[in-house]
């Protein structure tokens, strides 16, 4: 039976730290590995607008060893004239593993019910854990360990990436600290999961309303864009919410001197983060958007190996 790779503790943390690890060694010797010799075939289909996903999925099934068959669900018959489950039955007898950047969590989860291969979430509107994956291979590099470590997620909080950021980070041993607006608190039950394997891991879980508060002693700060895809009708009033919510210099020397910046991207300076943070020492995005490419490789050529 498959692996798939849906949210981030569909994993253990044993799991993830084998999958950092091995993103680590392929960083290193970049084509080392070619599970997709052959060259197999790893469908990657898009419902969202992408260039990171886009181009790491591309690049690195391309350095595996495999092709990469790019698929725009606009101009497919997913989940218009043909259902998620019907798509899979024709995909799983042809390609190696399937990648999907989408929006419901649950068409994912009935693609992979229905698929002999790997299904891998590339974003999600409830989990980014690709993205994590990216961003753990990044502390890791740039502070040595996450084990004990604290990060602080600055913004909206009501979305994907901080539900990953909870759980993800939750599992490498992190504390993590969230700040949101009111109306924009994380999901009640990914806090309790991710207060779960907390208490396991060596980290600890916080969620308040106060930015600074949650910088204090931070090794990482995090942010993302408070106007997702789709969003672009609240932006005046997101606006207004999220004041006091910039990751700027200010925000940025509350935390520890050696702390390191990330954001997924697109950023939007100004709004979420300051050109002075973005652009400055402290911020490691494009090392951050580089190792896109390195961990989904590493996750791509273990979930090989799972099967």
């Amino acid at each position: 039976m498959a692996r798939h790779f849906l949210k981030d503790d569909d994993i253990t943390p044993a799991e993830q730290a084998e999958i950092l690890k091995l993103a680590r060694l392929l960083k290193s010797d970049r084509f080392s590995m070619k599970p997709f010799a052959g060259p197999q075939t790893v469908a990657v289909i898009f419902d969202k607008t992408s260039t990171r996903t886009r181009v790491s999925f591309a690049v690195g099934i391309a350095d595996l060893g495999g092709v990469p068959l790019i698929i725009d669900s606009g101009v497919s018959q997913l989940g218009k004239k043909e259902s998620v489950a019907d798509t899979a039955r024709v995909l799983d007898r042809q390609v190696a593993q399937i990648v999907w950047r989408t929006y419901a969590q649950t068409g994912l989860e009935e693609m992979a019910a229905n698929s002999s291969v790997p299904v891998i979430n590339a974003l999600s509107d409830s989990w980014h854990p690709c993205q994590l994956l990216a961003d753990l291979l990044t502390i890791q590099e740039k502070l040595g360990s996450t084990q004990g470590k604290k990060i602080a997620y600055v913004g909206d909080a009501a979305n994907n990436m901080a539900n990953s950021y909870l759980v993800a980070c939750a599992m490498a041993g992190m504390s993590v600290s969230i700040a949101s607006p009111a109306g924009y608190e994380p999901d009640v039950n990914v806090v309790t999961r991710a207060r779960e394997i907390a208490a396991f891991s060596g980290g600890a879980i916080e969620v308040v309303t106060d930015p600074g508060k949650a910088a204090v002693n931070a090794d990482v700060i995090a942010t993302d864009t408070w106007i997702s895809m789709g969003m672009e009708d609240e932006t005046e009033k997101r606006k207004q919410d999220f004041k006091g919510f910039t990751v700027d210099a200010a925000l940025l020397a509350a935390a520890k001197s050696s702390a390191i910046f990330l954001h997924c991207l697109p950023a939007y300076r100004g709004l979420e983060v300051s050109a002075e943070v973005l652009d400055g020492p402290q911020s490691v995005v494009w090392d951050q958007a580089e190792n896109r490419l390195h961990a989904q490789k590493a996750l791509m050529a273990w979930l090989a190996n799972q099967n």
